[in-house]
């Protein structure tokens, strides 16, 4: 990876874990962090699938260990970043990239989330319980993230970021 890269993925990391502090909203069972989606969404049309699941890896575990995330962040934010990275690449499209997002966190990483809660966090919880707050959670950050990457193309800046 070239020191720029790793720079601007740490800033996007960053990013995503100031964002958890200052944006949110109740959704359901669960609070919402769109930022996290965003910069999932944006580091898939950036970087791809691996460095866009290891900015959400890297957030979810600082946002642990300071304590404002929880355990779900792995599933919910690696999953979306992975499938959204994986639809990028494959259609060149930033709409795709936003599929990926919700798909990824909405539908399979909210059902990952329900024995993954009964291992690791002594929770048990219906098949479909955490699927609500995922997508309302997903579905806003995705759109701001193609929002955001629209409006950088159309900048003609995204030179400056390779």
């Amino acid at each position: 990876m070239k020191s720029k890269q790793i720079v601007l993925m740490a800033m996007f990391v960053a990013i995503a874990v100031a964002g958890a502090a200052f944006v949110s909203f109740p959704a359901g069972v669960a609070r919402a962090f769109p930022v996290q989606h965003a910069v999932n969404v944006m580091a898939a049309v950036l970087f791809g699938p691996g460095p866009a699941v290891l900015i959400a890896f890297l957030t979810g575990a600082i946002r642990i260990l300071t304590g404002t995330g929880s355990l779900l962040a792995f599933p919910g934010g690696m999953i979306g970043a992975f499938l959204a990275g994986i639809l990028y690449m494959v259609s060149g499209r930033v709409w795709f990239a936003a599929v990926g997002e919700i798909i990824g966190t909405g539908i399979i990483a909210s059902l990952v989330a329900v024995p993954y809660a009964k291992i690791l966090m002594d929770t048990e919880v219906a098949a479909l319980f955490f699927m609500p707050a995922f997508l309302v959670s997903s579905l806003s950050g995705a759109l701001l993230g193609v929002v955001l990457v629209v409006r950088i193309n159309k900048l003609k800046i995204r030179h400056v970021l390779y």
